[in-house]
C-alpha cells in the first residue's frame, strides 16, 4: 500500500542523507521525495512516498524517530489530505498536433509556459494519477522531455503537522 510520510526535521546538513540511508540499508524504496524549509526556518519539511505494508511503516516510522533530527511524523494516507505533484512536459506541437495539445492542457486544467514553432512547454499539477492519466493521453511520441517533483502534501481542516 502506499503511503505518504510527512516528516518535520531539524534543517541542517545531513538531514536529508541520513534519512535516505535508513530506507537504503533496509531495502526500503522512496518512490518520492521532496524537502524544503517550513515557516521556521530552523526545520525542514520532508514529503517522502514509499509503499509498504502498515507493518512495514510502522516499523519506518519508528527507525525514522530514532534519528536525532527527526521532530515529528505524520503519515498522511491514515487521514484526509491534500496532495499535489507539479510536472512539466515539453512535447512536440507541429502541424495538427498543435491544436490538440491545446485542448488537451485545457482538459487537464494545465497551463502552457513556453512556445516555440517546434514545441510547447507544459505545466500541470495535481494527483500522480492526474498527471499520469496526462502522460497517457497524449502520444508518447510527443513528449520530447518531461520532469516531476514527486508528491507533497499537507492534512485536511485542523489536522497539521507541528511541534
Amino acid at each position: 500500500m502506499r503511503h505518504i510520510l510527512s516528516i518535520l526535521l531539524e534543517n541542517e546538513s545531513g538531514a536529508l542523507s541520513r534519512v535516505s540511508g535508513l530506507f537504503s540499508a533496509r531495502g526500503y524504496n522512496i518512490e518520492s521525495l521532496t524537502v524544503a524549509p517550513t515557516e521556521d526556518p530552523t526545520l525542514s519539511r520532508m514529503t517522502l512516498v514509499t509503499s509498504g505494508s502498515d507493518d512495514v511503516i510502522e516499523q519506518i516510522t519508528k527507525q525514522l524517530n530514532k534519528l536525532i533530527e527527526v521532530v515529528k511524523i505524520v503519515d498522511l494516507t491514515q487521514g484526509d489530505h491534500i496532495e499535489r505533484e507539479l510536472m512539466l512536459v515539453k512535447v512536440r506541437a507541429c502541424g495538427k498536433d498543435r491544436e490538440e495539445m491545446k485542448r488537451m492542457v485545457d482538459i487537464f486544467r494545465g497551463r502552457i509556459l513556453d512556445v516555440t514553432e517546434k514545441s510547447y512547454t507544459i505545466e500541470l499539477t495535481g494527483t500522480s494519477q492526474k498527471l499520469d492519466a496526462f502522460l497517457k493521453a497524449i502520444d508518447p511520441a510527443l513528449i520530447l522531455e518531461a520532469v516531476r517533483t514527486g508528491a507533497c502534501g499537507i492534512g485536511r481542516g485542523d489536522r497539521m503537522l507541528k511541534i
